[in-house]
């Protein structure tokens, strides 16, 4: 670490500085007691009784009662703020009597304070204090410092350290409280104290930057607030005087006048005392902090400047300081903009600080607003808090463009993001009423004050275009809009009563979005949780809100029950208006039905929904008044008869009517008239929407449906609804009779009559597989997946081993026929999906829906291969199509595989490398054997392979087995088809084993030997000897293979290489020994492996021979008993030679050897050259590495320290495009010291500079013209 700054001890400030402050303020103490009367800066400090000059205080003194040497006391004051037992003032008050007895010892322990505070260890005793620089005492400081932890008192967890820095800061606060009558004056202690902490803010240690940033910063604070009550005294002072000079000659105390002055004079020398402490604070601390390396280190100076000019706005509230807050909203971090935010909206609350902030608000409104979007969610609220505080304060500001941006975040999925966006929408469209509307009383209805709020919330629900969804605007402004939201009469009342004269009625597009708002309102105050998308989950509710709730609930029912029946009176043709009409009921209490005596208004209700129910034909109308049926008949209530016969009425009138229209329109023939078929169509819709919430099983509609159907299939030309819907039907009767089964009180007969018609309608919808009309196969597949699901062996699961009968198994055939579905009607472009869309393929809407139907297929088929009742390899055609289809079907097929491993490991790596061979397949096909490795095609295969690695994570031993049976599986594929060319010639597969290296790096170390022993099983002699392009996947293979795959005491060898030969061997054979465990494992699996492969009689690699000796290969490597056993049988003349690998071969006394040994000795000889070249370069690296620890150790020993954490230089200027500011606006720290500029008269530090929005007038002229830190450094 770079040596820290030398900073001088003693500060001499100069009477005015560069930003002083007005002249109107002056301070004194409440009582005017402790006043210091005198001339001249040697005045203003008297001291007291005990206090003593700089170099006093030697001999042994006591503190707070404790004995005290070198300094130091029994009880440490740190252990008092950090134990935090002790009241703060007390802790305090016993500070300032030692300093009044001995300033040198008290300041000794508040040093030592701020040190251990920073987390170090060491102590500053007293002869360093008096002898040694702040620089020195730091440099020294920093030796001692921890450097193990990286953690100090601010930053440390536990419940010990949680209220640490609150009382690290009430207790800098307190003593300037304390000591703001006298010491603080005294030229002595606040000297020291500012000195220190702006040394240690200037360190290279994080520690001591942080802490001591944060005592500067709250030291400051307190300094302003002592400050502030300067000026308020010095104010009354003048106003005393004033009085007093006004008054007549006779009355005229002149006694009073001169002490008045006299007071004035001393309020005026003590303002600009802690004037320029506060200066040497800013300049020395804050403006060099507030851009640092450390996140938390500016924040904290943010924050506490937020302070500064909310408090003593003043001296503080001019642009001179804004601009720091205005540059730092472009941090980087959004811990640093969140406290941007924040000070900025303590500033704006206050309307009495607007006309000093205009011209920030203008330079900065633009970055505010931007800020709303911002991708830290915590900052976005708190940008959308200040805007309103922004529009609260002026209307002006703002444009039109501004608040739109924040309009359309009402509807964002994040809730405080949408609260705070639906509040400052509250602020600007419905806060501004006539003084009048609240003198006047209160109206009802259309005529209420909240009529024309409600028209507003409909408008520009109308007009945000790009949002279809009322709930979320509704629960945006469910805080703040309650009462609007909640005023239904007023709602009913714009529905159904007539405008007021002169008054515009609603169009009908404006009458359908106030049912549907209402519609959200009733749910949100029944409910109450957010909509979907929202919420975390449903949080419990408190005692005051589910009253709240109960008394909605309650109103509304009372409302409704009287106005529906009206309301789907007047709007009964409409079917987007009943639709969400008929919803309310699903949100009433029914008991007020009885309680209230309102059975004739259900009466009304039944008859209206009975007559929507005759007239419309729609789905969503139809599935609305079903629900509404099933909600009304709860058997809990007393009306549940009366709504159960008038269900029961009009299901008996629709299944006679579709069984008398459904036997005529059969009869007709192949060419039925389009009438009757409507007819059948519109009661069959009917039926099937009140079967999916009604138990319709006495009506046996499964024969007539059948029935229907398969005449369908007989003619071919059945009208493409009344198929789709008799399927839909059909589905519902078989899952309304599984459901009466399940319950265990049906009769054998139904299970069996049960298990007939589900077999014969599954059959009927295969059939319907290959119907021409799309929409009819898609539903037939959907039904036909739904059901394998149901009745597959899941349904005997959980006790239910009564249904077994039930259990039905998908023939392969259908298996076949399912994949062709997906496969064609899926995996297919855009544009190819014409049939689907109705037309609509150019609309962007029709497109998001036929997306939206193709994944709602996948998923039901990937289904149907997680729960095993397809064939997992059938999935193979679904991975491959992951890269392809990855941005429409990715997350489908991913989670597929990841379900598919966790049920079988190996077999889902037997479909990966299915999926694989089968790409490869295709592309063969496609380009020929002689395809170019480079081509898109085969790169785009390699990188598939690269996805599906990535998916089974980094624990090699969990998919150990599976791992290595892919590369089985890769590696016979690879050698199955040999080139008709010859056995010269690769086989046509081989650059399969390209692809196989793509997971390679998730084979297990030992593993790799077994993969390697088995590859070489199918590999010729040839082969091991071939080097044309051709063969590179071969070779490229078995390197990834090899990578990595040494004995695993290369580790142990390696780190005592430097050694002697004889150490070396002795620590060897230790390692070795406790590696034999995997290679022991590896070779049972590799004998596995071998024992499926017996049958096979391909030519096998000759062994490698090893040299014996160890001049060149000092590291061990494998013994070939280990790598080829039972695979290669070795002589016993090798076998001795390998187990004595010590002694000696002369060689002119070895065997000759054949030709194929000769070869095969070359290639080990050039492996060994390689070999040879790899330990020259580690050599190389070894000796670089040693001599960075040498210079590392060197520069340890003369003092420099570096940081793990951080970089050398952490100085990091934040500018207002977020980027590092130019190093030639960097400071000296060294040289720095706090005396400021030459004093200039009131007026002109009053006054702007040109353009204080600047970067570059981020400092002065004083600053800017410094040198950077870390050259600096290097160069002493």
């Amino acid at each position: 670490m770079i040596a820290a700054p030398e900073l001088q001890t003693e500060f001499h400030y100069a009477q005015d500085t560069d930003t002083r402050f007005s002249s109107d303020t002056d301070f004194d103490d409440p009582d005017g007691r402790n006043l210091i009367v005198g001339k001249g800066k040697a005045k203003k400090g008297k001291k007291g009784p005990g206090e003593k000059g700089k170099g006093a205080g030697k001999g042994p003194g006591r503190m707070n009662g404790h004995h005290q040497e070198n300094g130091m006391e029994n009880v440490m004051l740190f252990e008092v703020v950090r134990l935090g037992k002790s009241a703060m003032q007390s802790v305090v008050d016993d500070w300032i009597e030692s300093y009044k007895h001995d300033r040198d010892v008290a300041l000794l322990d508040l040093i030592n304070f701020f040190i251990q505070c920073s987390g170090c260890k060491g102590v500053v005793t007293g002869e360093m204090f008096r002898n040694m620089q702040n620089s020195e005492i730091i440099r020294k400081m920093t030796e001692e410092f921890d450097e193990d932890s990286g953690d100090y008192p601010l930053t440390m967890a536990g419940p010990q350290w949680k209220k640490f820095k609150t009382s690290f800061c009430e207790f800098i606060g307190v003593l300037v409280r304390q000591c703001q009558y006298s010491i603080i004056y005294d030229e002595y202690m606040m000297d020291t104290v500012i000195s220190l902490l702006t040394g240690l803010s200037d360190s290279q240690v994080r520690a001591f930057r942080h802490t001591s940033t944060l005592a500067a910063m709250k030291l400051m604070t307190a300094l302003v607030n002592v400050a502030l009550n300067l000026s308020i005294n010095m104010d009354n002072t003048q106003r005393q005087y004033e009085a007093e000079r006004n008054k007549i000659i006779g009355k005229r105390a002149n006694d009073r006048l001169e002490l008045l002055l006299q007071k004035r004079k001393e309020l005026q020398e003590n303002q600009d005392e802690i004037e320029n402490m506060m200066n040497a604070i800013f300049k020395g601390v804050f403006v060099h902090r507030y851009r640092d390396a450390i996140a938390e280190i500016r924040a904290i100076c943010i924050e506490e400047i937020g302070v500064w000019m909310k408090m003593y706005s003043d001296a503080f509230l001019n642009d001179s300081y804004l601009k720091y807050v205005g540059w730092t909203m472009h941090d980087k971090q959004g811990e640093v903009r969140l406290k941007c935010l924040t000070a900025l909206q303590g500033l704006y609350y206050n309307r009495e600080l607007n006309a000093k902030l205009e011209l920030f608000t203008s330079r900065f409104k633009d970055r505010i607003v931007s800020m709303t979007l911002d991708k830290e969610y915590d900052v976005a609220v708190q940008a959308i808090k200040l805007l309103t505080l922004v529009l609260h304060s002026s209307d002006e500001v703002l444009t039109a463009e501004d608040c739109e941006s924040v309009y359309h975040l009402v509807y964002s999925a994040h809730r405080p993001v949408a609260v705070a966006a639906g509040e400052f929408l509250f602020k600007k469209l419905f806060s501004h009423r006539d003084p009048e509307d609240d003198s006047m009383p209160k109206r009802r209805g259309r005529q209420s004050m909240n009529a024309n709020l409600i028209k507003t919330t409909v408008f520009f629900f109308l007009e945000s275009e790009l949002h279809e969804h009322a709930a979320y605007l509704v629960d945006s402004m469910w805080d703040c809009a309650t009462e609007i939201l909640k005023d239904w009469e007023c709602m009913i009342s714009l529905l159904l009563d007539e405008p007021l004269p002169g008054e515009e009625a609603l169009t009908d597009r404006q009458e359908t979005a106030l049912i549907e708002i209402m519609l959200c309102t009733i749910r949100q105050a029944a409910e109450c949780h957010p909509p979907v998308g929202r919420g975390t989950g449903k949080r419990v509710l408190t005692a005051k809100e589910k009253k709240t709730q109960l008394d909605d609930r309650t109103r509304m029912t009372e409302l409704f029950a009287i106005a529906l029946p009206a309301l789907l009176a007047k709007y009964s043709v409409d079917s987007e208006k009943v639709t969400n009409l008929l919803q309310l009921p699903q949100f009433f209490d029914l008991e007020i039905y009885t309680t209230g005596r309102l059975e004739k208004h259900l009466d009304s209700l039944l008859r209206q929904i009975r007559e929507i129910v005759e007239k419309h034909t729609d789905t969503d109308v139809l599935e609305a008044c079903s629900k509404t049926y099933h909600a009304l008949c709860n058997e809990e209530f007393t009306i549940f008869n009366r709504v159960d016969i008038a269900r029961s009425q009009l299901l008996d009138e629709q299944v006679d009517k579709f069984n008398r229209l459904l036997e005529d329109f059969l009869q007709e023939g192949e060419d039925p008239d389009e009438d009757d078929a409507y007819q059948v169509l519109s009661t069959l819709k009917r039926i099937t929407a009140f079967h999916n919430a009604h138990d319709l099983s006495k009506w046996d509609l499964f024969t007539s449906n059948y029935k229907l159907l398969n005449t369908g299939i007989e003619n071919g030309d059945m009208p493409e609804q009344i198929v789709i819907h008799a399927l839909q039907c059909t589905h519902y009767v078989i899952l309304w009779s599984l459901a009466k089964v399940s319950e265990g009180t049906s009769k054998k007969e139904d299970m069996l009559t049960l298990r007939k018609q589900m077999r014969a309608f599954c059959l009927m919808c295969q059939r319907y597989l290959t119907s021409v009309n799309t929409a009819v196969k898609e539903q037939a597949f959907t039904i036909l997946c739904d059901l394998l699901l149901i009745f597959s062996h899941q349904i005997i699961s959980g006790g239910r081993e009564a249904l077994e009968p039930l259990v039905y198994t998908s023939e392969a055939s259908l298996q076949s026929e399912l994949l062709n579905f997906i496969l064609d009607h899926v995996f297919i472009d855009q544009d190819e999906d014409s049939n689907s869309t109705d037309g609509q393929q150019d609309d962007e809407a029709g497109k998001i829906e036929a997306l939206h139907k193709r994944r709602n297929l996948l998923a039901a088929y990937c289904k149907l291969i997680i729960y095993n009742v397809v064939e997992m390899n059938t999935g193979a055609d679904i991975f491959k199509q992951y890269m392809r289809y990855y941005n429409d079907y990715g997350d489908i097929i991913k989670e597929t595989m990841s379900k598919t491993r966790q049920i079988d490991k190996i077999q889902c790596a037997k479909t990966l490398i299915l999926s694989l061979q089968q790409l490869f397949n295709e592309m063969l096909s496609d380009l020929g054997p002689s395809f170019d490795r480079s081509s898109s095609s085969f790169c785009g295969i390699k990188e598939l392979a690269r996805r599906f690695s990535l998916t089974f994570g980094l624990d090699q031993l969990k998919t150990r087995e599976a791992i290595a049976m892919l590369h089985k599986d890769g590696i016979e594929f690879a050698f199955k088809e040999p080139n008709p060319q010859g056995e010269g010639h690769p086989p046509l597969n081989l650059a399969f084993l390209d692809i196989l290296s793509e997971f390679s790096s998730k084979l297990m170390r030992q593993d790799k030997r077994t993969v390697h022993m088995y590859l070489e099983r199918f590999m010729t002699f040839q082969m091991a000897l071939q080097r044309e392009d051709c063969w590179l996947p071969l070779i490229s293979y078995r390197n990834s293979l090899q990578a990595g795959g040494d004995d695993d005491t290369m580790s142990v060898v390696s780190g005592i290489s430097s050694r002697g030969s004889s150490v070396r061997s002795k620590k060897a054979k230790p390692a070795t020994g406790k590696r034999k465990l995997p290679e022991e494992e590896s070779s049972s699996s590799s004998e596995v492996w071998m024992s499926r492969e017996q049958s096979m009689q391909t030519p096998v690699m000759m062994p490698s021979p090893h040299l014996t000796s160890t001049v060149m290969r000092e590291p061990k490597r494998l013994r070939p008993e280990e790598s080829y056993m039972g695979v290669y049988t070795m002589t016993p003349d090798q076998q001795q030679q390998h187990a004595h690998p010590q002694t000696p071969q002369p060689q002119h006394h070895q065997t000759p050897m054949d030709y194929n040994t000769q070869v095969t000795w070359m290639l080990a000889q050039r492996q060994q050259q390689e070999e040879v070249a790899r330990q020259q370069q580690e050599r190389a690296m070894n000796y670089a590495k040693l001599r960075s620890n040498l210079q590392h150790a060197i520069r340890r020993g003369t003092g420099l320290m570096e940081d793990d954490e951080e970089p050398i230089v952490e100085d990091v200027m934040m500018s207002s495009e977020g980027r590092i500011e130019d190093l030639n606006e960097g400071m000296d720290f060294d040289t720095m010291d706090i005396d400021l500029p030459p004093s200039k008269n009131r007026r002109e530090r009053s006054e702007l500079k040109p353009d204080f929005f600047d970067p570059a007038s981020i400092m002065d002229e004083s600053v800017r013209s410094t040198h950077f830190l870390g050259y600096d450094a290097f160069q002493r």
